[in-house]
């Protein structure tokens, strides 16, 4: 990233990382192929839509981007559709409006070293707000008041062995810039963005249990379903990665998801971490990056 970009086109970086994530078929969560767990897709693009000028407010601190973004959401939608998202895209967004030529990883360590006190303290009451299932009593429980010498960053590491999203928070994004790359390579071999997001999650999901599901249902469940994307992702067939979308794949992914919605199952900080993923590559490099332009979906007959 050569300079800053305008916080207008962080926003339409922002919404259109959000609505490719809810057009890719991401198995256990809501997409255009299938709704779930009382949330449709229309939730969600409403969601980024009213959550997008608060994220990319250049006027406002990190932790009170979250609070208001998360409460445009709740105003507008009257459910928690993207606590996770606005969790890990707001610190993105500051790094990206950071004045400056330094690389977009470099300015996000900046952006984490200089959360205070004041950003924990938002952040808690977004969380609060947002009452993400699994809400526990772990040390630095967010229905209480962060303690008085913790920064919003010192929380995430106090979180991070158990939520995918404080991880991210206390290892700089590593996995979100790994991600972001990984995702840029498959659309430079051919693959559309949906199609290179799928696999992208759905090899995830194979390899790392979800903590969305550890919460809800505990560490049992969450290996079940990391055993069971392995199994199904052996059974693609996939001599390019953009064949995940041929009917029989989406047929073998359809049922994989529905499977997972029938028992409640949602790898939800997953899809949160895919939708920043994204997010990372559309700021990288240049204002007209792979998801800064008009969002245009592709094989979604």
């Amino acid at each position: 990233m050569s300079a800053a970009l305008p916080r207008e086109a962080v926003a339409q970086a922002y919404r259109a990382a959000c609505r490719l994530e809810v057009r890719t078929l991401k198995p256990g969560n809501v997409h255009i192929f299938a709704d779930g767990h009382r949330m449709t897709v229309a939730n969600f693009d409403r969601s980024a839509d009213v959550s997008a000028p608060h994220v990319a407010n250049p006027d406002f601190p990190v932790g009170t981007r979250i609070r208001r973004a998360v409460e445009a959401t709740f105003a507008a939608v009257g459910q928690n559709t993207n606590l996770g998202i606005i969790l890990l895209c707001a610190p993105l967004a500051a790094a990206a409006e950071a004045p400056g030529s330094a690389p977009h990883e470099i300015k996000l360590q900046a952006v984490l070293a200089a959360l205070d006190h004041t950003d924990a303290r938002e952040v808690y009451k977004a969380i609060t707000n947002a009452n993400p299932a699994g809400l526990g009593e772990e040390a630095g429980d967010v229905r209480a008041e962060p303690p008085p010498a913790w920064t919003l960053l010192d929380a995430m590491r106090a979180a991070a062995s158990r939520d995918m999203i404080a991880a991210e928070y206390a290892t700089a994004f590593a996995g979100v810039f790994d991600n972001a790359r990984t995702y840029t390579a498959t659309l430079a071999a051919g693959a559309s963005p949906e199609e290179a997001l799928a696999h992208l999650f759905l090899t995830q999901l194979a390899s790392h249990p979800d903590t969305h599901i550890i919460r809800k249902h505990g560490p049992a469940r969450a290996a079940e379903v990391r055993s069971r994307a392995a199994a199904v992702l052996k059974s693609l067939s996939l001599p390019s990665i953009a064949s995940i979308n041929t009917a029989e794949n989406r047929a073998r992914l359809l049922a994989f998801d529905a499977e997972l919605k029938a028992s409640g199952t949602n790898p939800g900080s997953l899809a949160d971490l895919m939708c920043a993923s994204a997010f990372a590559a559309g700021l990288q490099d240049r204002p007209d990056g792979p998801l800064a332009g008009p969002f245009r979906p592709r094989n979604l007959e």
